[in-house]
C-alpha cells in the first residue's frame, strides 16, 4: 500500500479562497488548495487551513486573538501530524495600518512560524516536515480596503526578498507568488479565480518536485 503524502496549507484569506467578485468563498475546485489537491492525485492528502484576516504572530485588536497564526499553528501541527510538507503563506494581514509594522517585523513573524514548524516534531518519525514558504502576491496601490492597507503597497513589494532569505537560512523551499498571480482590481488584495488556477498549477509541480 502506497503511503499518502500529507500536505498542510496554512495561510489567510488567500488560502481560504476569498473571492473578490462576490466576497464569498470560492468552490473547492476553484481555490488554489483544491486545484493542488486534485492535481496531485490519490497519493496525496492536502489539508486546507486558511483563515480570513490571519496574521503571523499578532493578536488583532479589532478581530480578536483567534486571528493570531502562531496561537493556532502549534495545535494545528499536532492535530494533523504526521506531515510531509507545510506550505506557509502569511504576511499580508500584518501590513494593515493598525499594526504599523515595518517589513522587517513582518518577516520576523514569518521566521517565528518557521522555527515553530521545525521544532514541532510533526513530521514522520518525530522529525520536522519539509517547509515551502510562499511570499504572498503584491497588494495594489489602491485597494478596496484602503482604511486597512493604506501605505502598504511598498511593504508588499519588499516582503518576498525577506521571505526568500528566511527560506535560505532554514533550508526551506521558496516560491514568490507575486511572479505567478496578481490581486484583483476589485479589492486590490485578493486574487481572482483565474489567478488561483495559476498558483495551483505551479504548486502541483513544486510539491511533486519536493516530495516526489
Amino acid at each position: 500500500m502506497i503511503k499518502r503524502r500529507r500536505v498542510l496549507c496554512f495561510g489567510d484569506s488567500i488560502t481560504w479562497g476569498f473571492n473578490p467578485m462576490d466576497q464569498m468563498r470560492m468552490n473547492e475546485d476553484k481555490r488554489w488548495t483544491g486545484i493542488l489537491d486534485s492535481g496531485l492525485g490519490d497519493e496525496y492528502t492536502v489539508i486546507e487551513e486558511g483563515l480570513n484576516s490571519r496574521t503571523t504572530v499578532w493578536d488583532d485588536p479589532l478581530k480578536g486573538s483567534q486571528k493570531n497564526g502562531l496561537k493556532y499553528l502549534i495545535p494545528c501541527l499536532a492535530s494533523h501530524k504526521p506531515l510531509d510538507l507545510v506550505v506557509l503563506m502569511l504576511g499580508t494581514n500584518d501590513m494593515k495600518h493598525r499594526f504599523s509594522l515595518p517589513t522587517t517585523e513582518i518577516a520576523r513573524g514569518i521566521n517565528v512560524l518557521v522555527e515553530v514548524i521545525l521544532r514541532s516534531e510533526s513530521g514522520t518519525n518525530g522529525l520536522s516536515p519539509e517547509i515551502l514558504l510562499l511570499a504572498p502576491p503584491f497588494l495594489l496601490e489602491a485597494t478596496g480596503f484602503d482604511d486597512e492597507f493604506r501605505n502598504s503597497y511598498n511593504k508588499s513589494q519588499k516582503l518576498p526578498g525577506y521571505v526568500e532569505k528566511i527560506a535560505k537560512e532554514h533550508g526551506c523551499y521558496f516560491l514568490d507568488t507575486s511572479k505567478i498571480m496578481v490581486a484583483s482590481e476589485l479589492d486590490g488584495v485578493h486574487p481572482a479565480v483565474v489567478e488561483h488556477k495559476k498558483l495551483g498549477r505551479a504548486l502541483i509541480k513544486e510539491v511533486s518536485s519536493i516530495l516526489g
